[in-house]
């Protein structure tokens, strides 16, 4: 099975010749990436689950209306918000789509299960940093979804070959076709394989400038759209299967 998620967060990089991007314009540039994602999965009739960040989800109520109308999970990210404010978001949010928010993201700033249960949560999937020297962190690795105090803790997905992780940069800077046979053989191993993609990836700097370090430059934009649709096409190819979080999960 194949979990696929986006992290749908701002752009928070710096910009160059001091430039400014004011928050309104970050976050209509959040929202037409995650429209052109929204786009790719509608022409293959995939499925998704979309991690939103809490300081923004408020902000964005259309755009989860649209994502929820399309079939797809909604779930939370949270970056550094406070519990609080991280129940009164989750209440507004489900009122909004009638619809539980099953769900969370973390992975700077994490709450203990306890904390997480106690405002509703079902399901946790916390994620590590994603840099150049990220694959070169771990080598153990574990592939079960574990039941703790009544909440379902998802791992990230690390091939059991290239121990590389299925997070944002790794599918960002591999050729599709290593990526591709990567997620097939993790599949003869592992029940699924957890891919994670972050809406800033979609970013078109050629008309934003922002400081993005060189070893991410590649394939933004309108290349990561187009290597988003040529994973999704295989997948349909090969008729390999999908899942939103809480369906796989529940």
């Amino acid at each position: 099975m194949i979990l696929l998620t986006f992290n749908i967060i701002n752009f928070e990089a710096g910009t160059k010749n001091s430039s400014i991007i004011s928050d309104d314009e970050r976050l209509k540039i959040t929202e037409s990436n995650t429209k052109a994602i929204l786009r790719i999965l509608d022409l293959h009739d995939i499925k998704a689950s979309f991690f939103v960040e809490i300081s923004i989800a408020e902000k964005l109520q259309n755009l989860l209306k649209a994502i929820s109308a399309q079939g797809h999970e909604i779930a939370f990210y949270n970056k550094d918000s406070s519990l609080e404010k991280i129940d009164q978001v989750k209440k507004t949010i489900q009122e909004l789509l009638e619809k539980q928010i099953k769900g969370i993201r973390q992975k700077d700033n994490q709450f203990s299960l306890e904390a997480l249960k106690s405002i509703g949560f079902n399901y946790i999937s916390n994620i590590d940093h994603a840099d150049i020297l990220f694959p070169f962190k771990r080598l153990k690795r574990t592939s079960e979804i574990i039941e703790d105090n009544g909440l379902s803790i998802v791992p990230e997905s690390i091939s059991p070959y290239s121990q590389l992780p299925y997070n944002d940069f790794v599918f960002q800077i591999l050729p599709m076709q290593y990526y591709q046979n990567m997620v097939f053989e993790t599949l003869k191993n592992d029940d699924f394989v957890l891919v994670y993609l972050e809406s800033w990836q979609f970013t078109n700097l050629n008309k934003y400038q922002f400081k993005v370090p060189f070893y991410r430059r590649f394939y933004l934009g309108k290349k990561m759209e187009d290597k988003l649709e040529a994973f999704l096409s295989w997948i349909n190819e090969k008729e390999l299967a999908t899942s939103r979080m809480k369906d796989y999960i529940f």
